[in-house]
């Protein structure tokens, strides 16, 4: 199997065992971007309003007016005019923006908490832009400038008239001085008229002024985003993704050992097999009461998600063999006969019902070894994995440890071993314990060849099947 696809059968894991949990956290998110659409993101409307300049327009005057649009000579006296309350100019121009498009038009957006106020805001502003720059076209914001403009047009008409008068009373003779003097007279008329109208030309009121608002700005029918379906959207499904990686980063930081050897080398013993225990149909929930554990049972956090699917297994004749052929290599393990404690770690509900049932099948072994030689009697014994503590020696003189796969730390399962060792017991093996689905029930006195050929038990050192 490929590391793609056990990531997909993770996450396929999580979303079945964790449904629950994942929902709650959607709507949670859910409600946290409501929250931010109200506090934080509250809804906008924008809208815009075009400015026709008529005329040839280089691209850097374009820009030009576009910052005009937005300068606070433009914004204040559209806040002025709007007089809304608790607003001002420079909040305004926050929520003012002006772009150049084609066709020398300025676009002039407005952004406002309502659409009433965006439509307000945008005419408003490209009105001012408008009276702005036939105030600047007009000169009227530089009066001294405006009145020598004014003083040299009037000097240029009676330079005009003065060359008129004095053509008419020279000598119509046609002497070769008056003849020259009219034509110079006629050629600084000329250069005067040539000036005036380049001073016409000159004049911005002449060519650049009579901007037009095209229009009412249209009245906007939904919010800019982000809108408040958005934010709630993407409030779930961030705290939706956040709770799988959340997941996936325990389980990929998860110290429980899950193999068979690890295990061994954490208690420092040998495997003498791995045992079947059927499953209840669910996963085993922790014992617990009050607001706390109703809770957890709610979500359904109080069971772990990241253990995989138990396997199908063969009928109770079959897992009954797999517990004799764990009583055979322990009995291999003693030199005699001897009373041993079978430790399961607290909690492990799987390692005790395992370590009951190979109680009972030590107890009822049938096979002629354990007539002639004697199985040893095991008492289950439960020991905090926290705080570890066993009998002394006598009157057992070794331990058996059940436990079942990834619920325990090595330095839990180390924790254990050096319990065993501070009241002086070997510890003579350790078996794993797994849950399987089980399968119809047949006669389990009398297994058949077929099932004792078809379920093997992992040896102690080596692995292989008895």
């Amino acid at each position: 199997m490929s590391e793609d696809t056990i990531r997909l059968v993770t996450i396929g894991r999580i979303l079945r065992r964790r449904w629950r949990l994942l929902a709650v956290l959607a709507v949670v998110g859910a409600l946290v971007g409501y929250g931010a659409s109200v506090l934080l993101f509250p809804p906008r409307y924008t809208t815009s309003a075009s400015v026709l300049l008529p005329g040839q327009w280089e691209e850097r005057e374009l820009l030009t007016q576009v910052d005009i649009a937005t300068s606070s000579a433009v914004v204040d006296r559209a806040a002025a005019a709007l007089g809304w309350s608790g607003v001002s100019g420079a909040e305004l121009r926050d929520q003012v923006s002006a772009q150049a498009a084609d066709g020398n038009i300025i676009k002039i957006s407005g952004t406002a908490d309502t659409p009433e106020r965006a439509q307000q805001l945008s005419e408003q502003v490209a009105q001012q832009l408008v009276t702005f720059a036939a105030r600047i076209a007009g000169g009227n914001t530089d009066p001294e400038a405006a009145t020598g403009t004014e003083a040299l047009r009037k000097k240029v008409a009676e330079t005009n008239r003065r060359i008129t008068d004095v053509a008419n009373a020279a000598d119509p003779g046609k002497t070769v001085e008056s003849v020259q003097a009219r034509t110079e007279l006629e050629k600084l008329r000329t250069s005067l008229q040539e000036a005036m109208k380049k001073l016409d030309d000159a004049d911005p009121a002449a060519t650049k002024a009579g901007m037009v608002v095209m229009g009412s700005a249209a009245r906007p029918i939904g919010a800019a985003p982000p809108t408040r379906v958005q934010l709630i959207v993407a409030g779930a499904l961030l705290f939706f993704l956040l709770s799988v990686i959340g997941h996936l980063v325990a389980a990929r930081m998860n110290r429980r050992l899950c193999t068979e050897p690890e295990i061994a080398a954490a208690l420092g013993s040998t495997l003498l097999g791995t045992v079947d225990v059927p499953g209840e149909g669910r996963a085993p929930r922790p014992e617990g009461s009050g607001p706390r554990a109703w809770i957890r049972r709610l979500l359904g956090v109080d069971t772990r998600w990241d253990l995989p699917t138990p396997q199908r297994s063969g009928d109770e004749a079959g897992r009954r063999l797999r517990y004799r052929r764990v009583c055979a290599r322990l009995r291999d393990q003693l030199p005699a006969p001897r009373r041993l404690l079978v430790v399961v770690p607290d909690g492990d509900e799987i390692a005790r019902r395992a370590a009951g049932q190979l109680v009972a099948e030590a107890e009822s072994d049938p096979s002629p070894s354990s007539s002639s030689r004697g199985n040893p009697k095991l008492r289950v014994v439960e020991v905090s994995v926290d705080r570890p503590m066993l009998p002394d020696r006598d009157p057992e003189s070794g331990v058996l440890v059940v436990l079942s796969a990834g619920s325990w730390t090595a330095e839990e399962l180390t924790g254990i071993a050096v319990a065993c060792a501070d009241g002086r017991h070997e510890v003579v093996g350790i078996v794993v314990a797994g849950t399987v689905r089980a399968r119809p029930t047949r006669n389990a006195d009398r297994p058949p060849d077929e099932a004792t050929l078809a379920l093997a038990v992992r040896g102690p050192a080596t692995g292989g099947s008895a």
